[in-house]
This record gives structure tokens, sequence and C-alpha cells, in this order.
């Protein structure tokens, strides 16, 4: 068939599934995966919604998928036709001096394929076929699903910001703010690696329930308690770790005023334009360290493919909701809920 079935966004609130034409892996080191399963990134749903406006139409987002290789173009050594595999959507040129520096995501010829953030955006995963290069495959576990490998890149930058940048250790105490879908897989990140006290903090009873069934040993609701001083009864010497995943200026701010001496802190969560103040001089005493983590890496994928694997993290607890493609918009609906976590596709 030369044609394929995939959700076109034309603009802002106008989202379309239709025919269009199915890729073909024609140049060197191509590759056409069949998509089984795409998980939907908040980033998708605010390009769809238009709350997020760097975006170019028409265009097909998507950008968490597992499936199976359908064509390899010329030079694919590494995958064959039927192989199961899971997609990482940054791309890099390898040649950069970031590249080599061992920061793939910080290309300066990146591309992202249904994501956001760089100018070179391909069509995605919202759709039936998509094109990728080899070097962004990783072959699927068998005992993995694909829907659970549909997370594979959430969870890498779960483990990138929690373990590899904010170097979490065993014993630590742990506060994360803000558990929907990213913040459960933190959660569940740093319960594997040893978190002691790991303190869950959202406005969703729903969302926290869903967290202590996934390792947290305590939850705390702003919306009806005064949080830090809850936290602080509950890690009186102040937490070790600060997570922000909630992605509202709320969040960065509860984050500052849970510091004490020597709390890292890592704004994982927004990725909006605006502004929070910090106190020079208490900044400099507290001698805390401030991260920061977005995208992935392929260090990070592995890690987290790894992750699945051993069974440390189990990613089909995050997801709440499964549509196939032809009901998206009841899916993208269902995303602006508050009682859903991560929503997948099934192309």
């Amino acid at each position: 068939m030369n044609t394929m079935l995939a959700a076109v966004l034309h603009d802002f609130n106008d989202l379309r599934v239709e025919e269009v034409p199915r890729p073909q892996a024609v140049d060197f080191g191509q590759v056409v995966v069949r998509v089984k399963s795409c998980g939907i990134c908040a980033t998708d749903y605010k390009a769809i919604k238009g709350i997020r406006r760097n975006v170019k139409f028409p265009c097909i987002v998507g950008h968490e998928p597992s499936g199976v290789v359908a064509e390899v173009g010329p030079g694919v050594e590494h995958f064959r036709i039927g192989d199961e595999v899971i997609v990482m959507p940054s791309g890099f040129c390898g040649f950069c001096y970031n590249c080599r520096m061992g920061h793939t995501h910080y290309c300066e010829h990146s591309y992202t394929t249904g994501g956001d953030g760089p100018e070179d955006v391909r069509p995605g995963a919202f759709a039936e076929y998509m094109l990728v290069e080899q070097q962004a495959l990783f072959h699927k576990p068998p005992t993995i699903s694909f829907d659970a490998a549909a997370l594979t890149e959430p969870l890498s930058g779960a483990w990138k910001g929690v373990i590899q940048y904010s170097e979490l250790k065993l014993g630590e105490d742990v506060v994360i703010i803000g558990v929907g879908s990213i913040g459960l897989l933190c959660l569940m990140v740093a319960h594997a690696a040893g978190a002691a006290r790991l303190v869950a903090v959202d406005i969703s009873d729903y969302a926290l329930e869903n967290a202590l069934r996934l390792g947290a040993t305590h939850v705390v609701n702003p919306a009806k308690e005064e949080a830090k001083a809850r936290i602080y009864e509950i890690i009186p010497e102040g937490p070790d770790l600060v997570v922000e995943a909630a992605g509202s200026i709320e969040a960065v701010e509860l984050m500052v005023d849970l510091r004490r001496r020597g709390t890292r802190w890592n704004v994982f969560g927004i990725t909006t334009h605006e502004k929070f103040e910090l106190d020079g001089g208490l900044t400099h005493f507290l001698e805390g360290r401030m991260d920061a983590s977005f995208g992935t890496t392929p260090l990070a994928m592995s890690q987290a493919i790894r992750l699945m694997e051993t069974g440390l993290v189990d990613t089909e607890q995050v997801i709440s909701h499964r549509f196939p493609l032809t009901e998206i918009h009841e899916a993208i609906e269902v995303l602006g809920t508050s009682t859903r976590n991560k929503v997948i596709i099934n192309p």
C-alpha cells in the first residue's frame, strides 16, 4: 500500500485522521517502522490545543513510539524487517562539538520526529508508519510489551534527571512535586534507586493514590494542607533532593522554598518562560545545587530499557487509557481530565 492512516494537525484544534502517503526508506540509513504504540505527551496535547505555538502546519505529532521494522533502506546493518523496536525521537548528527562531547541532545543539527524543541520537526508517530534514522532505533526486549516500550522516552528522561544529573543516592530523602505520568516515572526511578522517605506532592487525590501504589512513602496535597510544614514533619532535616515535575511556576516556587543546606533541586517539569525569585545570599549559604533536564540521549534510552527489562520499573503501571488511532480525538479529551495518567494510541 502506498498510503497510510495518520492524525494530521492542520491548525490548532484542527486534527484530522486521514489517508496520507506512506513513507519509504529511500536514503542511506533510513528505516520505516510500523507503529504499534505511541504515548501522548503533554507537549503533543499542547500543540494540538494551541497551548504551545511553535508548530508548523501540517504536521504529525507523537514522539513516544514502539513498533516493528517494516522496511529498511540502503546501509542499514543493525535492523531487519520484523524486528521489534523502540524509537528515540531525538535525532543528532554525531559530528558537531556537542555530539562529540556526548551531549547529543544539544546537537547543532538536531531534529525530532513528532516532538518539540528543534527547528527540524519531522512526521511523528500518530500514524500507521513513520520514517526514522537507524541510529534512533533500539531493539525492544521480547519481555516488554509495545505499550510499555512506548514509555521508554519519558522513562529515559526521568532516569536522566533523577539519576544522571541529580545523582540520587541510596537512602536519600526525595520530594517529587507533581505526580502525573512523568512525575510517577521520576518517583518509580527514585524508588528503584533506594530512596528512603519518598514524598509525592500533588493537588489531585487521584494522582496521590497512584503515587502511593507505585512507591511513595508519604503524600501531601497543597490544596488541603500547608505543604512545606507537612513535608518538614515527614523529613525534619529537610529533603536531599526535590524534583519539580508539575510544570507550573507554583511548583517551582514550592521547590525553592523547601531547600535546606545541601538540598539538590531539579527544574524538570516546567517548560514555559515564567520567572521566579531567588535570594542570592540565602542560595549562596544553603550551598545547594540546581539541575534541570530535558530531552533524552542514547545512554538514557539504554538505561530506561534496562530498568524495564530487569523489572525495576514497570511502565505498564502508569498507563491508564488506550485508544485506536481512529479515536484519537477522544484520547485527547481524556488527556485534559484529572483522572488519567499516560494515554496510549495504538495505530
